[in-house]
């Protein structure tokens, strides 16, 4: 005999709605249809699943989690590992279990994800942002499905994004620089196509002309990733131009660790002749030498801010769609806290 959820509904006696509350644990059902119910479970040796879930309820408690972009970031990067571990918890909380996407074999131009979102009747999605995002992401994101952006801004009637103050990120940059007495600032961002790279720079440009500082061109680089080999790269075309700025900003703390070790590399000392600021905070961060100067994104806000935000979605609750999130500047050995004679 095949043992399902209308197995145990036609020898309780109830409907199959009753049996998919007592499985998800709704309270307006008696407490002893629930033993009674239970029991019958146990005696046929039924073991409840996200399909017998979905079957009563249309929901498969599944929530999909896509990295997007040509240029993907994955479970190596340190930022966006912490935020997803802060999401899988709190959604475990919320009673979701969370369905990993790959596009490594996606057309780019094609509707890969939506169709998958639909093949698994998943509940809802979080879309981390790579760069150059692909345009099956757009197609879900005008879709019915829920969708939470981190780092990515959505607009569709079911999404909403979540990110740090990119803005203020650089604001607190510059501030902190002039404050320890530098002028000549430069900055190494990510390829053109990382939205966050550019609202970095912007914010860094608007910070500057707001100091009376001049922004120099020759003294702002592109990388073509956050990671660490892109930083080494840029700061070393930055230091064959002839360009080396007194100060640097980078665009995430592996690019500036990256710089770090190029800067070393060719004999300059950090933070006498060349002070730097990274930002994220990540662990290593602590432990370079000397430690970087960093600032700090509340990542574990960032991963429960996205669950909740999407949790809310996903049952027609009111929402916010636009968050964004304070950040705080960490400060260590690479740009110090005294002012430079």
């Amino acid at each position: 005999m095949t043992v399902n959820i209308k197995t145990v509904a036609k020898i309780a006696g109830v409907s199959i709605s009753t049996v998919s509350k007592i499985i998800n644990n709704y309270s307006d059902v008696s407490d002893e249809t629930k033993q009674r119910v239970m029991k019958i479970m146990q005696e046929i040796g039924y073991i409840p699943s996200n399909s017998a879930k979905t079957l009563a309820t249309k929901k498969s408690n599944l929530i999909g989690v896509i990295f997007a972009g040509k240029l993907n970031i994955d479970f190596t990067h340190p930022f966006f590992v912490e935020v997803l571990n802060a999401f899988k918890k709190q959604m475990g909380f919320l009673g979701y279990d969370l369905l990993f996407f790959s596009n490594e074999n996606f057309h780019p131009a094609g509707d890969e994800y939506l169709a998958r979102c639909q093949h698994f009747q998943v509940d809802g999605c979080i879309i981390i942002s790579g760069q150059e995002v692909e345009h099956g992401i757009y197609s879900l994101d005008n879709s019915k499905f829920p969708c939470i952006g981190v780092d990515l801004q959505l607009t569709g009637q079911n999404s909403g994004n979540i990110m740090s103050d990119n803005f203020k990120i650089s604001t607190k940059v510059v501030e902190h620089f002039y404050l320890m007495g530098y002028r000549e600032i430069g900055y190494i961002g990510s390829t053109s196509h990382s939205e966050i790279s550019n609202m970095r720079e912007q914010g860094l440009i608007a910070s500057l002309e707001n100091f009376g500082l001049t922004v120099n061109p020759h003294m702002f680089i592109h990388s073509d990733t956050f990671f660490e080999p892109s930083g080494y790269d840029a700061m070393t075309r930055l230091i064959e131009s002839g360009h080396v700025p007194r100060a640097i900003f980078a665009g995430s703390d592996l690019l500036a660790i990256g710089a770090m070790r190029a800067l070393k590399q060719h004999g300059y000392r950090i933070p006498e002749d060349v002070a730097i600021i990274g930002c994220d905070d990540i662990e290593a961060s602590r432990y370079t030498s000397p430690s970087l100067t960093t600032i700090k994104q509340n990542k574990e806000k960032i991963g429960k801010l996205a669950a909740m935000m999407l949790f809310d979605i996903i049952n027609n609750q009111m929402y916010a769609r636009n968050v964004v999130v304070e950040t705080e500047l960490i400060i260590r050995e690479s740009c110090g806290s005294k002012l430079t004679k």
